[in-house]
C-alpha cells in the first residue's frame, strides 16, 4: 500500500449537503407527527396542516377557489394538503442545508413555520383559543430541538489523523448522524401512528352513535317517484343520486364527526321571542317530514356536475323558528336573515322569507333512507329548496341565529359572493358525451333540467345552428326536483354541436347568456361537440 492510499481524503461536500437535507425532512416530519397526538388530544382541525390549509382557503380569492373546484372537483381539499405537504418538505430541505453553516439559525427556522401554523389556528373562525395552538407550537419546538441535534452530528470535526500537508483532517460523524436520524424518523413514525390512533378513538363515538341510529317513520312520507321520472337511457344519470355519488363541496379539510348524543343546536337573535336549544333527540320527537329535494351547488359550471336529487328526512325549519316566536318580515318579523352555523365555523345566511314562505326547507336528519352520512352534515344539516347551497345548506348545523342584512356579512359574502342567490333555471346534456362519436341515424339525447321551487315545464334542443326542437320531458315528481328529458336525434355524418335550454313554470327560459359562478351562479346554455360517423 502506497503512502497516497493511507492518506485521509476530505469529506465528500455533496454528501454532506444530502445529509443536511435529509436532517431537515426528518425534523419536518417531526414536527407533524408530535402535533398528531397533540391535535387528537385538542381536536383534529388544530392540527398545523390543517389549520393552516383552513386558512388558506379563507383567503384564497374566488377565483383560484372556482379555479380549484373546476380542475380537481372533490380532490380539492387533498391537493390543498398535498400542496403544503410539499411546501414544508421543500422549507425543510432549505433549513437542513442551512444549519451546515449556521446551526442555531437553521433550527430556529423551523419555528417560523411553528408561527405560521400557530397563527393560523389562532384565527379561524372555529378557534377555541390557545388550546388549538398546541399542536403547532409543540410540534415546531420538537422539529427545532431534533434538528438542533442533528445538526451537531454534520459539524466539522478534526480526524486527528495528519494530511499530507501535516494539518489535521475535518469530518463529519456519519454513522452518529444516520443512527441518530434513524431513531428520530422510528420515534416519528410511532408518534404519528397514536395520534392517528387518538383521532380515531375520539370518532368512534360519533360513528357509534350514527350506526344505531333508527329514523322513525316521518309522518308526512315524501308521494312515491312517479313511473317514468327516470330515464332508462345508457349515459343517462339516475334520477336519485346515491348518497356516495352526491357531490360534495365544502371548505372542511377534516369531515367533522359530531356525536349525535352530545349534538346541541341553539336558535337566538333579532326576533327570538322563545330562544331554544335542542337536542337530537328533541329534533326525533318532532314531526317528520319526508321530501325530494335536489341540491345545486353555486360553483356548478354550466353542464357541470355538483347537482344532485335526493330524498330527505327532516324537521320543518319554518316549525321550528315559529315555536321561537320568529315572524317571517312580511308578518312584521325584525329578523330577514338567518345565520347558519357549523361546528367548523362555517357562516350561511339564509333570507328568513325564503325559508318560512311554505317551501319544504328543512332541518335534515337523513338521506336516502338512512342517517345523513359524516360527508354531508351528520347529525343534521339544513337544506332549502330553490337556494343555491352557499346561502342554504349548513352542514353539521349548531347554531341558528336571527339577524339582518345590514348587520352581518357570513362568511361567503365577505369574499364577494352575493347575499341572496336563488336557484337559476338550467339544463345538461348528459349523453351524448363531448367529443363522441356516435353512428348515423337515431342517436338518443339525453339529460336533466333544473328551476328549483319553480320546476321545468319545457326542454329543447337546437342541432347546430337548426331551429329548437321540442324534448320529451321525464314525468315530474316536483318542482323542488330535477326533471330529465329525451330527444331523439336523426343524426347525419359529420361534426355538429348539440345545445339545450330549459323554460320554467315561470315562462321564463334560460338564458344564452354566460356569466361565471361568481357571485351568484353560472348562466349560459349547455352545448356538446360531436362527431357522427
Amino acid at each position: 500500500m502506497t503512502d497516497d492510499d493511507k492518506t485521509p481524503r476530505p469529506p465528500a461536500r455533496p454528501l454532506r449537503l444530502a445529509a443536511g437535507a435529509l436532517a431537515g425532512l426528518v425534523s419536518g416530519f417531526a414536527a407533524i407527527a408530535v402535533a398528531e397526538p397533540v391535535s387528537a388530544a385538542v381536536r383534529p382541525q388544530a392540527g398545523p396542516v390543517i389549520a393552516v390549509g383552513g386558512a388558506a382557503i379563507d383567503r384564497t380569492p374566488a377565483a383560484v377557489k372556482e379555479w380549484a373546484v373546476r380542475n380537481f372537483g372533490t380532490d380539492d381539499k387533498l391537493v390543498l394538503q398535498l400542496g403544503i405537504l410539499v411546501v414544508l418538505a421543500l422549507f425543510a430541505v432549505v433549513l437542513g442545508i442551512a444549519v451546515l453553516r449556521f446551526r442555531r439559525a437553521g433550527a430556529a427556522g423551523v419555528l417560523v413555520f411553528g408561527a405560521v401554523g400557530v397563527a393560523a389556528a389562532a384565527t379561524r373562525p372555529d378557534t377555541r383559543g390557545f388550546s388549538d395552538t398546541l399542536p403547532s407550537l409543540l410540534g415546531a419546538c420538537a422539529g427545532a430541538v431534533l434538528l438542533y441535534v442533528l445538526a451537531g452530528r454534520l459539524e466539522l470535526r478534526r480526524a486527528g489523523t495528519p494530511a499530507t500537508a501535516g494539518a489535521p483532517v475535518a469530518d463529519w460523524d456519519r454513522r452518529g448522524f444516520v443512527v441518530a436520524a434513524s431513531a428520530a424518523a422510528l420515534a416519528s413514525a410511532g408518534a404519528g401512528a397514536l395520534g392517528r390512533s387518538l383521532s380515531g378513538a375520539g370518532g368512534r363515538s360519533a360513528v357509534a352513535s350514527r350506526d344505531r341510529l333508527v329514523l322513525p317513520t316521518p309522518a308526512s312520507p315524501a308521494s312515491p317517484v312517479p313511473r317514468g321520472a327516470g330515464l332508462r337511457i345508457p349515459g343517462a344519470v339516475p334520477f336519485v343520486t346515491p348518497n356516495s355519488s352526491f357531490y360534495r363541496v365544502d371548505t372542511a379539510l377534516v369531515v367533522p364527526e359530531v356525536d349525535a348524543t352530545a349534538w346541541r343546536l341553539r336558535i337566538h337573535g333579532t326576533g327570538v321571542t322563545r330562544p331554544l336549544t335542542l337536542s337530537f333527540d328533541d329534533l326525533l320527537r318532532c314531526e317528520l317530514i319526508e321530501r325530494d329535494i335536489t341540491l345545486t351547488c353555486v360553483s356548478n359550471e354550466v353542464g357541470g356536475p355538483y347537482v344532485g336529487n335526493a330524498r330527505w328526512t327532516g324537521v320543518r325549519l319554518a316549525q321550528v323558528l315559529a315555536e321561537c316566536g320568529v315572524r317571517p318580515p312580511s308578518k312584521g318579523g325584525p329578523a330577514d336573515q338567518l345565520v347558519a352555523r357549523s361546528v367548523d365555523g362555517m357562516t350561511i345566511g339564509s333570507p328568513v322569507e325564503d325559508v318560512m314562505d311554505g317551501r319544504d326547507a328543512l332541518l335534515a336528519l337523513g338521506m336516502n333512507g338512512e342517517p345523513l352520512p359524516f360527508d354531508h352534515g351528520f347529525p343534521v344539516r339544513m337544506v332549502v329548496p330553490g337556494l343555491y347551497g352557499f346561502v342554504s345548506a349548513c352542514k353539521w348545523i349548531t347554531d341558528i341565529e336571527l339577524t339582518t342584512f345590514d348587520a352581518y356579512d357570513p362568511y361567503w359574502v365577505r369574499r364577494g359572493w352575493a347575499r341572496k342567490a336563488p336557484v337559476k333555471t338550467q339544463s345538461r346534456i348528459d349523453t351524448p358525451k363531448p367529443f363522441a362519436r356516435p353512428k348515423t341515424g337515431t342517436v338518443m339525447v339525453a339529460g336533466v333540467a333544473w328551476a328549483q321551487h319553480r320546476g321545468i315545464d319545457e326542454v329543447e334542443v337546437r342541432v347546430d345552428d337548426g331551429p329548437w326542437q321540442q324534448a320529451r320531458l321525464a314525468a315530474e315528481d316536483s318542482r323542488d326536483t330535477w326533471r330529465q328529458w329525451s330527444f331523439p336525434w336523426q343524426a347525419t355524418k359529420g361534426g355538429h354541436t348539440l345545445t339545450v335550454r330549459a323554460t320554467d313554470r315561470t315562462g321564463r327560459v334560460q338564458t344564452e347568456q354566460r356569466t361565471r359562478t361568481v357571485p351568484d351562479g353560472a348562466s349560459g346554455r349547455h352545448s356538446v361537440v360531436v362527431t357522427v360517423e
